[in-house]
């Protein structure tokens, strides 16, 4: 019986440390001045949430005026990754 009581208490602390260590989200700002040239990308900063990436992203495009032509993607989670020499998101939204 003691037993069963410890492991209940021992799993239900390993599932709160579980919930509780949530990795942040960091979204990645790419720029596609002219989106059918997609390998042309500008990076325009990292952002705490979604709206300030689609924001900053909208915003850069007009201060470029290449509203007509240019597209974006925000990167969730974007780190560098040496193998390919490129940094790689955990998704892209446009």
């Amino acid at each position: 019986m003691l037993k069963n009581i410890i492991l209940i208490i021992f799993l239900s602390i390993l599932l709160i440390g579980c919930q509780s260590k949530q990795k942040d989200e960091k979204w990645t700002s790419w720029i596609y001045p002219d989106k059918l040239q997609t390998k042309r990308v500008i990076k325009n900063g990292i952002y705490n949430s979604l709206k300030e990436c689609k924001s900053a992203s909208i915003e850069k495009i007009k201060k470029l005026d290449v509203e007509k032509y240019a597209d974006f993607k925000c990167g969730l989670n974007c780190t560098f990754n040496e193998n390919l020499k490129t940094e790689v998101c955990q998704k892209m939204i446009r």
